[in-house]
């Protein structure tokens, strides 16, 4: 059974960053690391520094750095604005 994925954007205010399905997502909120997977509840949150880690639909990890930022989960997706 193929793993469920999740919608990610993560943007900029001059542009996007990332766009794409993810088997999860790891960000780092201000009470600590959340792990973001499918059908995760909605939610909206603070990102503080450090970094978001994503495994991609294929397998392959991707990290951005980030110095803050805010998370919107809904309807099996999120979004990040840095």
């Amino acid at each position: 059974m193929a793993a469920k994925l999740l919608q990610l954007t993560i943007s900029q205010v001059d542009g996007p960053v990332f766009s794409g399905l993810v088997q999860y997502a790891i960000v780092p909120g201000t009470e600590g690391e959340m792990t973001i997977l499918a059908d995760h509840v909605a939610l909206i949150s603070v990102l503080k520094k450090g970094m978001i880690e994503v495994m991609l639909e294929n397998g392959t990890k991707e990290t951005f750095k980030i110095e803050s930022g805010t998370i919107e989960i809904s309807k099996n997706s999120a979004s990040i604005l840095i």
